[in-house]
């Protein structure tokens, strides 16, 4: 196991240095939010960029203090810089004027947090890095132009379970491995009560269904609850949209993404 994610741990630091420096920029930004995805992030780019990585943690209201302490522990064990920017105000500014469910102030909340680290990546001269992993994204449990926003992704092709093994090899503190998985969006929010399955769960059923392509009778019949497979599938496929570029009605010979397919780091 440990040979695994020693492979894998070079293989994205070097990702994330070739893919960054190629656009000429040297540093990145990302938003550090005491979980364990961010956390595991933040471990590689440290060991890619070094001084060039700033995390910028975005507290609101609603934020546990945990949290806040797990993200500042990972930053003093590895050395990480990093600047907090509340979202209070903005988040109050829009609730006093709405009636807005949780899910609502919890979609909003992860959008002004991504608006900050593109803000601030501006002023950095770096790339925003994305914290979804694997599960995260088949699933669709992630804020369309919000956490779900980024210039590169090092852990999208991870599944949350790998996330956790990955994590302790790491060394990521293990208050930030042993909590239960939370987006931290309002209080007691819990990403595996949301889903009705632990990751374990879930991740077994996609690993299946994408990586080995069985049916979904040959899931059921390996012995998957119908509900569970019932949800993954139907999430993988009604979540699509969260996973692809804005589509563009086709009116000429040559439109962007049909038929306009240059590599996005193309030169002249």
């Amino acid at each position: 196991m440990s040979k695994k994610y020693a492979l894998i741990k070079q293989y994205l630091i070097n990702f994330l240095k070739e893919e960054t420096f190629k656009t000429g920029l040297s540093g990145a930004v990302m938003g550090l939010s005491g979980g364990i995805d961010s956390a595991v992030v933040a471990v590689l780019a440290k060991e890619a960029f070094d001084e060039q990585l700033l995390c910028i943690m975005m507290p609101s209201h609603h934020s546990s203090q945990s949290s806040l302490d797990d993200a500042k522990a990972l930053c003093d064990k590895f050395d990480v810089r990093v600047e907090t920017e509340p979202i209070t105000n903005l988040l109050k500014a829009y609730e006093n004027n709405q009636q807005s469910s949780n899910l609502r102030i919890g979609n909003f909340s992860a959008r002004m947090r991504m608006a900050i680290l593109f803000d601030i990546s501006a002023r950095e001269n770096a790339l925003v890095l994305g914290t979804s992993n694997k599960s995260e994204l088949l699933l669709g449990y992630g804020t369309l132009f919000g956490d779900l926003a980024s210039a590169i992704n090092p852990i999208g092709d991870l599944y949350k379970s790998e996330i956790f093994e990955f994590a302790a090899y790491l060394g990521v503190p293990d208050a930030i491995i042993s909590k239960p998985p939370s987006a931290d969006l309002w209080e007691g929010q819990s990403d595996e009560e949301d889903l009705g399955y632990t990751y374990a769960q879930i991740d077994a059923v996609l690993k299946d269904y994408v990586e080995n392509r069985l049916t979904r009778k040959e899931l059921i019949q390996k012995g998957y609850e119908v509900a569970m497979v019932e949800l993954a599938i139907k999430k993988i496929y009604q979540n699509q949209f969260k996973r692809k570029p804005p589509l563009i009605a086709k009116l000429t010979s040559r439109t962007i993404g049909h038929d306009f397919l240059y590599p996005r780091d193309i030169k002249l």
